[in-house]
């Protein structure tokens, strides 16, 4: 009879993940649900903890078991939407007609792009009785999207209608990400033309993507944003468009060693940490899927504990605490995140390409990653820091270092 803790537990997820939680925990060996269920006991003391947990664990989940989605290509007219749209687009057969004629889109067209659909839209800033029908046009499609493609034109900017345009589309409540296209033809003056725009739409620099839809330029940081942004379509463009997978999976191995990281927070050792471990089932899943390997839950986790993963953090962590002068949460936090980073790196190696790394060349990885985490989360102190700040300083030093494909 299931645990009415753990129903408990399963029922702060969002509705669309809960089904996919409730498979993980009947993959559990007996042992490892005693583990999640004398911490669950422990939830009145740490609610703010496991809502924490739950929710950053949703971005996983969502990537292993999300459904598909419609991506759509807003904004005003003679932008580059449909030179993008046809950079996504698999088939040349379903290309959009290109035109420097402002308005030569003028009904929705999509085709697809693997495992999702890419929408190309008229633009939403035309004139006259024949513009508005247009702007209609485009706007059911962003409300049908479960993805926006905000885009801009570096040479227009933002004026007072591409404002309101990027305004009105916001308020749809939707997951999206501002593009500025045609970047290639003011290459000297790319940063001061980024930082303006993101000032006009209220936005920081880095959350508007500069590309070149023509050349192809950005394109591939367009894809790992749109990822970052919305988890569900991570598999979908890796199935897609094969040469981004690493991307996609290095963004996936980040995002779960970092929320490894988080869980090591929890006085509960590491490495035997039934979360822990969950985590890294689930990062593994999600790069079968990103890599179209056919992979169970089971046989994911089989391949967390084939991997000794558990064992090699036990002896890191006694290994470093002899060292003395770090504090323990430090410790835990690095190897938890270095041994999930490694995880993800083998499991890439093995769907990708069908090579299996070597126990001793994981167990080099995991020590040099470590070192790297720690020097560079030191500068926490040594008080216990918050989650997000931790959480944050992970996936930005993950950022500096080289997972070689």
């Amino acid at each position: 009879m299931e645990s009415r803790i753990i129903d408990a537990v399963i029922a702060r997820f969002p509705r669309e993940v809960q089904k996919g939680v409730r498979s993980v925990w009947e993959s559990l060996s007996p042992a490892e649900k005693n583990t999640l269920e004398a911490f669950a006991r422990g939830i009145p003391s740490q609610t703010s903890l496991v809502k924490m947990l739950i929710k950053m664990s949703s971005t996983q989940l969502k990537q292993a078991f999300g459904d598909l989605s419609r991506v759509a290509i807003v904004g005003p007219a003679n932008v580059g939407k449909s030179t993008l749209y046809n950079q996504l687009v698999q088939s040349r057969s379903d290309h959009a007609r290109v035109s420097p004629i402002p308005g030569t889109t003028r009904i929705n067209q999509e085709a697809d792009a693997g495992l999702f659909t890419v929408v190309d839209t008229p633009g939403t800033d035309a004139l006259g009785e024949a513009g508005e029908v247009e702007k209609e046009i485009a706007m059911s499609a962003a409300l049908e999207a479960d993805f926006l493609i905000i885009l801009f034109d570096v040479i227009q900017g933002i004026k007072k209608t591409e404002k309101e345009i990027f305004e009105e589309l916001a308020l749809l409540g939707k997951p999206f990400v501002v593009v500025l296209n045609k970047i290639d033809l003011v290459k000297t003056e790319q940063a001061a033309i980024q930082k303006n725009v993101a000032a006009h739409l209220g936005l920081e620099p880095e959350q508007v993507i500069p590309i070149s839809a023509r050349s192809g330029i950005g394109i591939d940081q367009l894809l790992v944003s749109v990822a970052a942004a919305e988890p569900r379509i991570v598999s979908a463009l890796g199935r897609a468009m094969p040469e981004y997978r690493w991307q996609l999976a290095r963004r996936s191995i980040i995002s779960a060693a970092s929320l490894s990281a988080v869980i090591a927070l929890i006085p509960l050792p590491v490495v035997d940490f039934a979360p822990l471990v969950v985590n890294q089932t689930i990062m593994v899943l999600g790069i079968a899927r990103i890599y179209d390997y056919k992979i169970n839950l089971e046989r994911a986790r089989e391949l967390v504990v084939t991997f000794g993963l558990g064992f090699m953090g036990r002896v890191l962590f006694q290994e470093l605490s002899k060292l003395g002068g770090l504090p323990g949460w430090l410790l835990s936090a690095a190897i938890a995140a270095s041994t999930t980073v490694v995880m993800g790196y083998a499991a890439a190696q093995w769907f990708g390409k069908g090579e299996k790394v070597s126990q001793k060349s994981l167990n080099r990885m995991a020590r040099e990653i470590t070192s790297h985490l720690l020097d560079a989360l030191k500068n926490l102190g040594k008080k216990r820091p918050g989650k997000e700040k931790l959480r944050g300083a992970v996936e930005e030093s993950l950022q500096d270092i080289e997972i070689i494909e």
